[in-house]
């Protein structure tokens, strides 16, 4: 099934579930995105998702609302008692797994998609359930960081079958250099999301942590172009490769006078900077991407000067709260900037 077919049937299914009077055929032509403007065309469309829904076990009801304005012309709709699936039981092994799903769905922008659906009905006078966030309040739309930008472009391609081109700092590498991948599988492991594939230009099977891509994704080639080789275990793959341990480097902070007093107390070197504002410190470690968020915690009272990699970091964690609408997040932002 195309992408561009399964959002039209997601969007049908929220309006008829959110819905709490019959819609007629024609006020779904109008609220669901994907429907063609002529009367035949849509006519044809709206038959065959109708049969879809049914053999995929959607309850889609037919009848008429006199009392809700639809007069006799016959509408549909999806009751939700009927919709709605018993309590389930998952181990945690199948919420992972779940729960990853979720991921990919936010990530397919499929939510964004059901959301305007429903503000459409909303703007020709449908009541719908749920107030003004009806998909979240059905389950539809999940709440979730956006995790590593590279991950839904990494994503496509592994679905695709499609090749990548994105440049990677590897551990101790002071520059980022450009790699070409056939991708064969996105995991997570330890908390670290990871693409498993070919590397065409060392000539192997290689292992890429997304956290240490720069910049976009880009696509190779044509879709297709890549095959996951039989007896694979891409999950095997990323849980056997180790990355090799990352030697200690040295960070120069500010720390502001009387503040960061966890920061202090393993700090080496703490001096006055003059002012009696800010006092400097060289701070010891090893991964920038556990490192990072530490710092991040102060807030302004820390302000990274060197390295660049380590700066640069921090100030994505602070703009990424600032974003995520946190009002603890815009002083961060600003201090972390300076």
């Amino acid at each position: 099934m195309s992408r561009r077919k399964t959002e039209r049937l997601l969007n049908l299914v929220v309006c008829l579930l959110a819905t709490r009077r019959y819609l007629t055929a024609e006020q779904i032509r109008r609220a669901v995105p994907g429907y063609p403007e002529s009367g035949e065309a849509f006519k044809r469309m709206f038959e065959r998702d109708k049969e879809e829904l049914r053999e995929l076990g959607v309850p889609l009801e037919v009848g008429s609302d006199l009392d809700g304005g639809g007069g006799e012309e016959i509408g549909y709709r999806i009751p939700p008692q009927a919709y709605e699936l018993p309590d389930i039981h998952l181990t945690s092994d199948e919420a992972a797994v779940l729960g990853l799903a979720a991921r990919v769905w936010q990530h397919a922008s499929m939510a964004d998609a059901a959301s305007g659906a429903l503000l459409k009905l909303r703007a020709a006078g449908v009541e719908t359930d749920g107030g003004g966030d009806a998909a979240t309040a059905m389950g539809i739309e999940p709440r979730l960081d956006p995790g590593d930008p590279s991950f839904p472009r990494l994503w496509e391609a592994v679905r695709d079958g499609r090749a990548v081109t994105f440049a990677y700092q590897a551990i101790g590498r002071t520059s980022a250099s450009q790699r070409h991948l056939e991708p064969w599988g996105v995991v997570s492991r330890r908390g670290r999301w990871y693409v498993v594939g070919h590397d065409r230009d060392r000539g192997e099977t290689r292992v890429f942590r997304l956290s240490r891509i720069a910049g976009e994704v880009k696509p190779v080639g044509p879709p297709g172009g890549v095959t996951v080789p039989d007896g694979v275990d891409v999950r095997r793959i990323a849980f056997d490769w180790g990355e090799p341990p990352a030697e200690p480097r040295p960070a120069a902070v500010r720390l502001r006078s009387g503040a960061a007093q966890g920061l202090r107390r393993w700090a080496a070197d703490v001096r006055p900077a003059g002012g009696g504002v800010w006092d400097e410190a060289t701070l010891t470690f090893r991964d920038v991407d556990r490192f990072a968020p530490y710092l991040a915690r102060f807030a302004d009272d820390v302000i990274v000067i060197d390295p660049p990699d380590l700066r640069e970091a921090v100030i994505q964690q602070l703009k990424s709260v600032l974003a995520a609408g946190d009002p603890g997040g815009e002083p961060a932002a600003h201090g972390g900037e300076r």
